[in-house]
């Protein structure tokens, strides 16, 4: 297992810690992988039931390494992302989807960041707590992009459309308390990873079987043609990475400039 995402177990508890600290979890194609296999190998633990996903005091995950994007679009442009490598999705889908798709609950402790594909990753879970000083954003716009690390299936069962688009449109950053108010926290608390570590030991104490059998039951009802809307995330991800507008977007952030884009 990478060191990049460290797992510990609690009797029948598994912890996942995001440990690229010193990057915020930032997402480079390494850091990735390794979420993605993190996911994999909880999934074949014996006698887990529930499962805390985290990641540190400064960062849950501040979304993509900007440095690697030359690489991620040469994979747009090669591969492409539409090419399911993971079930329903690609690889960059299955960080989030890799704990959705969990037959045991997930729940995600966040504090700091929760930005772009960390917020994704977050939306992955099926309870979110936050500590107050959390900040999210749906951050793709601001690099001439949009979610497409299952964002368009976890977030639609969760946020009103018009504040959906409202933050997909613009980037904006928000609080924990619009957070929670929007739906995409379940509770803010001062510690969220104890409260996290609090709900997942109560839910293994109940019958495993039920809990996998409510899970499932929730998720079919909830989600319908799941893997049309992976498919169309990629298809327009695959469109944005490496295009004019898109690489302005990115050299604009980091110069800190206001972009020149062209219609």
């Amino acid at each position: 297992m990478s060191d990049r995402i460290l797992i510990e177990t609690h009797g029948h508890v598994a912890k996942g810690i995001m440990n690229r600290h010193d990057k915020m979890n930032a997402l480079d194609p390494e850091q990735i992988e390794a979420v993605v296999q993190a996911g994999q190998d909880v999934g074949k633990m014996d006698g887990i039931r529930a499962v805390v996903l985290t990641g540190g005091p400064k960062a849950f995950c501040a979304g993509l390494d900007v440095g690697s994007m030359p690489v991620i679009a040469k994979a747009a442009q090669t591969d492409g992302f539409q090419t399911r490598t993971h079930g329903r999705s690609n690889l960059y889908q299955a960080t989030a989807m890799v704990w959705h798709e969990l037959p045991m609950p997930v729940i995600a402790a966040v504090e700091g960041y929760a930005f772009g594909g960390g917020f994704q990753i977050m939306l992955g879970a099926d309870i979110r707590v936050a500590a107050p000083g959390a900040s999210f954003s749906i951050m793709e716009a601001k690099w001439g992009l949009v979610p497409d690390m299952g964002g368009m299936v976890l977030a639609r069962s969760l946020m009103r459309g018009d504040v959906l688009r409202r933050l997909t449109y613009t980037a904006e950053v928000f609080g924990a308390e619009d957070a929670e108010r929007w739906g995409v926290v379940t509770e803010v608390t001062e510690d969220p990873v104890a409260r996290a570590m609090d709900l997942a030991q109560e839910i293994a104490g109940r019958s495993p079987d039920a809990t996998k059998a409510a899970k499932a039951l929730i998720t079919e009802t909830e989600f319908m043609d799941t893997a049309d809307v992976l498919i169309a995330e990629s298809a327009a991800q695959e469109k944005l990475v490496g295009s004019p507008n898109q690489l302005e977007a990115v050299m604009a952030g980091m110069q800190k400039r206001t972009p020149d884009f062209k219609d």
